[in-house]
């Protein structure tokens, strides 16, 4: 009776046993290749020329990368300083004591009404 039970516990439990170790290994093969987003991990010693150059070229594009974003900041901070100066000096120039000083939209410059040169100090 013992013998039937070890034989009826071993036909039962031996397709789960092989379905648990199939998953198991699956699972580990599937995550030796996983290369989500260019960013592959393996687990040998990682000194090999290709990835040593994928890494290179990594960091060389994020450099560039990060270098045209700060030019492209900085370029948008100049543009706005200037376009608040011109603002500023508008509104110094409407504010102006001057009678004959105007302002000029298209070259955004404060002149003067009788000679049509820059007031430096409208």
């Amino acid at each position: 009776m013992n013998t039937m039970f070890m034989t009826q516990m071993t036909r039962r439990l031996l397709p789960v046993a092989l379905l648990v170790m199939a998953a198991s290994w699956q699972v580990s093969a599937q995550a030796a290749t996983n290369c989500a987003g260019g960013t592959c991990v393996f687990s040998g010693s990682g000194n090999d020329a290709i990835s040593n150059e994928d890494a290179r070229q990594s960091k060389e594009q994020w450099n560039d990368t990060q270098e045209l974003r700060h030019s492209i900041n900085q370029r948008a901070t100049k543009s706005f300083n200037k376009f608040d100066q011109a603002i500023d000096l508008r509104d110094k120039c409407q504010a102006s004591q001057n009678l004959n000083a105007y302002w000029e939209p298209n070259t955004e410059r404060c002149l003067d009404r009788r000679t049509g040169r820059q007031l430096l100090a409208p």
